[in-house]
């Protein structure tokens, strides 16, 4: 049955928080796994950037002594050359996790707000936390 419109707006409210969570956990695991996988390129590109005469031109003692304006040019290049595989393996790492743990099919439906006794989608599979239970490999989050 339906539900009354004070009630259907708090059970909206509350599946829009849950939602929003789940949105910045997996944004945050996002960010915390494209930041592991790209430091080399952040670290090289930095180095040749802090290092250039034409740039930054830091008077820090690696700089004076083993960075030229050639070698630094030459960090920047491989650091954005290195840039390209490396995204493209962050965001496979990212897939694969999300994938494995289901994270997008954790997002609500708003008909879980309407009408009540409608149970919320990961019960229905047998729980939130699903890493103990065998998983139906045929499921796709997108689907």
């Amino acid at each position: 049955e339906p539900r009354s419109t004070c009630c259907c707006l708090a059970w909206t409210l509350m599946i829009v928080t849950m939602n929003i969570l789940v949105f910045f956990m997996n944004l945050l695991l996002l960010f915390v796994i494209f930041t592991i996988v790209l430091l080399p390129t952040i670290v090289v590109v930095y180095f040749g950037f802090q290092c250039h005469s034409k740039v930054l031109h830091s008077a820090a003692r690696y700089c004076r002594s083993f960075l030229d304006d050639s070698s630094s040019s030459a960090l920047i290049i491989l650091g954005f050359v290195i840039m390209s595989p490396l995204i493209v393996a962050a965001m496979a790492i990212y897939c694969s996790l999300a994938r494995r743990f289901h994270l997008l099919m954790c997002f609500q439906p708003y008909s879980r707000a309407v009408y009540k006794g409608v149970k919320w989608h990961w019960y229905e599979e047998g729980g939130l936390c699903r890493c103990a239970r065998g998983w139906n490999t045929q499921v796709k989050a997108w689907v």
